[in-house]
């Protein structure tokens, strides 16, 4: 054998010999990495833990609407949080959240004095006056040469006459569709009673809820989390307040406009446009090509143009000056995260997730940088918006 020892009739070095040794100079205590034994229990803690997190997420799923009241609620209640404290220094706190509401509830109503009436009157006038227009279309098309074969083909203008005579019969033959859109009116009704049930309990309990939960936290975390929750509650009720005096100056704007054109229902399409400024983004626009329509059969050609160079005006005042004197104050979220929030809340939520979309991102945005400073007390926090580029 040679010197130094030797496996399998090899010779060893005598440096590897003396490396092997626990106690030799370049001999590493690092343990070699054990690999990992899947026994039963290790295997059946794996299967219980992946069958309670399918069990959870389903749970969820079936609990999906009633999940969705009580972020409504939540939302409700932060918004309404500011109007309440405003009333509890002049009364007790339960007759300020008691007129509060009481505001809140008279606010559809209104609208539904104004939109309702003009509705229902245009849709009986539409079925009294639907033969009359069907002869006028049937006389047009014969004063048109190439209507009037057109209709000799295919008596476009005969099917639609007989039509046209129909439907003040068909109007008693709506209430079995009325019946089931009822049903949903109902269940939409129990909807919005529970969300301001559940909100009004928020708005009571909610100071008493957060601040026992940030009582639980230790000293150092419970002095930021304090005020963290005030900033939150504070942007999303001065975002809702903003967002709605900016509707109301659409709608009133919208309703002298309109006045001015002389177009019919002036009182509801202004409504109409205020419900859909609403919307983040894209609500005014939509809101505008609605009214725009309206205005075609009213005064076509030069209600249509006036209306249009309007809206187009409006808008950029709107997102120029009116909108970022209302909110600058509110939410400072940059124009990327608000895109992408307004399209999951609506992805989510629909149009109230639209809604919510904006005042969540401010949220979620004070508390990511409330994380940043906490980790990094020395460091400046991240701006939310881009810094501009040198020339």
């Amino acid at each position: 054998m040679a010197a130094g020892g030797g496996v399998g009739g090899f010779p060893v070095p005598i440096a590897t010999q003396a490396a092997s040794r626990p106690n030799a100079p370049g001999y590493s205590h690092r343990r070699a990495m054990p690999t990992a034994e899947w026994t039963p229990r290790a295997v059946l803690r794996t299967v219980l833990v992946i069958v309670a997190v399918a069990a959870i997420l389903y749970v969820l799923y079936l609990l999906r609407r009633p999940l969705s009241w009580i972020v409504l609620a939540l939302f409700l209640a932060v918004a309404m949080a500011g109007p309440v404290s405003w009333l509890s220094r002049r009364m007790p706190r339960g007759a300020a959240i008691g007129v509060s509401y009481l505001g809140l509830l008279l606010v559809p109503v209104l609208i539904g004095l104004i939109v309702v009436p003009p509705v229902v009157r245009g849709g009986s006038d539409l079925a009294r006056e639907a033969p009359r227009y069907a002869a006028d279309v049937r006389s047009f098309v014969q004063d048109n040469p190439t209507l009037r074969r057109l209709e000799q083909d295919y008596e476009v203008g005969t099917k639609l006459e007989e039509e046209a005579r129909k439907l003040p019969d068909r109007v008693g033959d709506a209430a079995s569709a009325l019946g089931t859109v009822g049903v949903g009116l109902v269940n939409s009704v129990f909807a919005a009673v529970t969300i301001l049930v559940l909100s009004v309990f928020m708005l009571g309990s909610g100071p008493r809820w957060v601040a026992g939960a940030v009582s639980l936290q230790p000293p150092e975390r419970a002095r930021r989390l304090a005020p963290m929750m005030e900033r939150m509650a504070d942007a999303v009720g001065k975002y809702v307040a903003g967002a709605v005096i900016q509707a109301t100056v659409a709608g009133l704007t919208t309703l002298i406009v309109l006045l001015i054109l002389g177009v019919p229902y002036a009182a509801p399409l202004a409504v109409l446009f205020a419900l859909f400024d609403l919307l983040p983004l894209v609500g005014a626009t939509i809101g505008a090509v609605l009214v725009g329509v309206v205005t075609i059969f009213s005064d076509f050609p030069t209600a249509t143009i006036i209306w249009v160079i309007w809206a187009v005006i409006y808008q950029q005042i709107e997102n120029t000056v009116i909108q970022p004197q209302i909110q600058k104050r509110a939410v400072d979220i940059h124009p990327f995260v608000v895109l992408v929030s307004v399209l999951f809340g609506s992805a989510l939520f629909g149009i109230a997730g639209a809604l919510l979309a904006i005042p969540v991102a401010a949220s979620v945005q004070i508390a990511v940088l409330e994380w940043w400073s906490y980790r990094h007390p020395s460091a400046p926090p991240p701006s939310p918006e881009p810094e501009p580029q040198p020339a």
